[in-house]
């Protein structure tokens, strides 16, 4: 028992703090920690119960299925607890706990947002969602009539009315790339960005996975082709942080926005905004600052009152994430799109618009029919089996999209499949 308790009290203080109390009090807590301490440094991709611990530290519902975390993610109980008690003490006394105690701890936060992200904290500030984020650096851009910016007609509708915006009041002309999805072919993808490059361009807008297939994009290439070309290069990653096991700085990229409340599973109305050092100073802030031309991180923070506890919050997501490991995540969540992919790929009644090479795509996977409609699809899979999903019309693509998480199991997954096999035989 003593050396039991000594095993926690270390794991807990190299997972940068989780608290004792709550969740890892309890017995699937203790387990869940003894799970990954037995397992360090192996691989547990397809040890089910190793991930079936993992699904005890989160509170989702045992009879619905909710394969649509490429929306929202739940929170681990860790999480919750932590908006719970935050959002406690700053009733006690609004005014002070949240503005003299909780707000000073935007900067530890920052640090660990910092340090999961692989650049420095004054490159890191703290927002609601991947849109404020983004829309942060679209609309805070310096650019002049006649200006060109390269984005794609997959790009999320909110950048794509932003870029819309910005032509019309602005003068300035947005180039829209088109795809025929999937692609495995990273040459073919980088060539069609640069090849509507030209003199005029000043940003390039990627999205480093296409949320309505979960397509991934070669972002470092095309970002250094742009910046060959004195191009900046704008990044969504909504959908890519805390999913790859990857660096902002890998990237190459001046800008990045993401949300923290999907991948992270971090609380509803949690993002990041990531700017280069070096152009902040240029950025003007979405809301208005003291110094619209500072060249602190902390310019694009002036939100006015919002929750603390949710923000405060965030670095348990982050802890509880580290505790289960980048890598580890990353292999476990192409696994399972893999999983339930190749058990209907007998079926001609289906067509995946989702690579199944781990290069191109992870853990979002669209699902197209022929013959019946995709709602009937999504009909068939919550009112008979529960399985929660969501449909996806969008351009060219038209399927039903299936999105698991780390608390998703294989044999959540047999049902999806078993449900999938009796529509298509229908």
């Amino acid at each position: 028992m003593a050396s039991r308790r000594t095993f926690l009290h270390r794991t807990l203080a190299t997972t940068s703090g989780l608290l004792l109390p709550g969740f890892f009090q309890t017995a699937a807590g203790e387990k869940l920690l003894h799970q990954i301490h037995h397992y360090q440094g192996k691989d547990v991709t397809t040890n089910e119960e190793f991930w079936y611990w993992v699904q005890q530290a989160y509170t989702v519902s045992a009879n619905i299925i909710n394969l649509n975390n490429g929306g929202v993610s739940p929170q681990p109980k860790v999480v919750q607890d932590a908006v719970e008690r935050y959002n406690k003490l700053s009733n006690e006394t609004p005014s002070y706990y949240m503005w003299r105690t909780l707000d000073e701890g935007r900067e530890p936060l920052r640090m660990k947002l910092a340090d999961l992200a692989g650049c420095s904290e004054e490159e890191i500030a703290i927002n609601r969602n991947s849109s404020e984020a983004l829309e942060t650096i679209i609309f805070g851009l310096r650019l002049d009539k006649g200006d060109e910016i390269v984005a794609t007609k997959y790009d999320y509708p909110n950048m794509i009315h932003a870029w819309k915006q910005r032509e019309q009041r602005d003068g300035v002309v947005v180039k829209w790339l088109d795809f025929e999805l999937p692609i495995e072919d990273e040459e073919s993808i980088v060539n069609q960005f640069v090849n509507a490059f030209t003199e005029r361009t000043k940003v390039v807008h990627i999205t480093h996975m296409i949320n309505w297939t979960g397509q991934i994009l070669p972002v470092k290439r095309i970002a250094q082709e742009a910046r060959k070309r004195g191009i900046e290069v704008l990044v969504d990653a909504a959908h890519t942080f805390a999913q790859l096991d990857y660096k902002i700085p890998d990237l190459e990229c001046d800008y990045l926005g993401t949300s923290l409340h999907k991948w992270l599973c971090a609380p509803f109305g949690s993002g990041m905004l990531y700017v280069r050092k070096e152009k902040i100073e240029k950025l003007y802030p979405l809301f208005a600052a003291p110094d619209a031309n500072s060249d602190d991180i902390r310019k694009f923070e002036h939100l006015g009152t919002r929750s603390f506890a949710i923000e405060q919050a965030i670095g348990q997501a982050i802890n509880f994430h580290q505790m289960i490991g980048s890598e580890r995540k990353e292999k476990r969540l192409h696994y399972l799109k893999k999983y339930w992919l190749e058990r209907i790929a007998d079926l001609d009644i289906y067509h995946s618009y989702t690579s199944m090479n781990p290069e191109f795509a992870c853990a979002l996977a669209l699902l197209g029919t022929k013959e019946k409609t995709v709602q009937k699809l999504s009909n068939h899979l919550f009112k008979k089996y529960k399985i929660h999903t969501t449909t996806i019309q969008w351009e060219a693509v038209n399927g039903v999209r299936i999105t698991p998480n780390v608390y998703t199991t294989t044999k959540d997954l047999d049902r999806l499949v078993r449900a999938l096999r009796e529509f298509g035989k229908s």
